[in-house]
């Protein structure tokens, strides 16, 4: 052993016989085998990736679309600011035409709803909610109790809002006739398709459409009953009238238009840039 070179010490690291061809076979082996299963595991993938894709049966895509559907006629009451928005606009009437059947004073009528007004926006704002639906709310009466105090005539006081109505009529209409129905507008960004509505959804664009001019003719019914009023001079009766029909056609238009979207296609999504 001594006679190794390197001496003694090269006679202990020396390899016994046979042991490199044994390490050599035993790596060649393991590079074989991990190969080997690494090609089996993609054949295996390109295999899965070959295969055709599970076809949706003709019961699920429908029920996959009603939910769609359904999903997106729900937003009509989000758009709208529910109950809540609804009340927000319409109590602050109700405050008016009481506060003036007591007093008697238009001033007092007006501070009043006024008041109330601001009160729904500081509470929304305590609880970081919206302010949009409250906000508008605040800045109608804020613009009818200027008037009606302006002018010492109660029946003023409602005038904004009925020409409010007039106005949002007609500009349903002529949004409907342009195609840009403006319920498809309100509520394209709600259920994340946009616009694509106009160009990639014919169907949906129909039903846009048709709810667009089931407001027009809903919220026509108010200004239709009330400016004859408004013009008699009969604040008790234009008042109370105003207030009654503050909600229920509103609640009517949104329930026809959530008809209307639940038989429509599912809304397309757009795509973003992220995407």
């Amino acid at each position: 052993m001594t006679n190794l070179p390197g001496g003694e010490p090269a006679a202990r690291t020396a390899a016994p016989a046979g042991l490199e061809e044994y390490v050599e076979h035993t790596l060649t082996e393991s590079v074989v085998e991990s190969a080997a299963e690494k090609f089996a595991a993609y054949e295996a993938s390109r295999e899965a990736a070959d295969q055709p894709a599970p076809q949706e049966t003709p019961e699920a895509a429908a029920a996959r679309e009603a939910a769609a559907s359904k999903e997106a006629a729900e937003t009509v009451i989000q758009a709208f600011g529910g109950v809540r928005g609804m009340i927000d606009m319409t109590l602050p009437g109700l405050v008016f035409i009481v506060t003036f059947n007591l007093t008697h004073q238009v001033a007092s009528a007006a501070w009043a709803a006024l008041g109330l007004s601001a009160l729904f926006v500081v509470i929304r704002l305590f609880k970081r909610e919206t302010i949009q639906h409250a906000f508008s709310g605040v800045f109608g009466v804020a613009i009818g109790a200027w008037i009606s105090m302006k002018t010492g005539k109660a029946e003023n006081f409602y005038l904004p809002g009925l020409l409010y109505n007039v106005g949002y009529c007609v500009a349903l209409a002529v949004s409907a006739l342009a195609r840009w129905p403006l319920i498809g507008v309100m509520l394209g960004p709600i259920t994340g398709e946009m616009f694509t509505w106009r160009t990639q959804n014919p169907g949906r664009l129909a039903a846009y459409t048709k709810a667009t001019w089931a407001w027009v003719v809903i919220m026509g019914i108010k200004p239709v009953i009330l400016f004859p009023l408004y013009f008699t001079g009969n604040v008790n009766l234009l008042g109370w009238l105003k207030v009654a029909l503050g909600i229920p056609p509103m609640l009517l238009a949104m329930y026809v238009t959530w008809q209307i979207l639940l038989k429509a296609p599912a809304p397309i999504k757009a795509q973003t840039e992220d995407e």
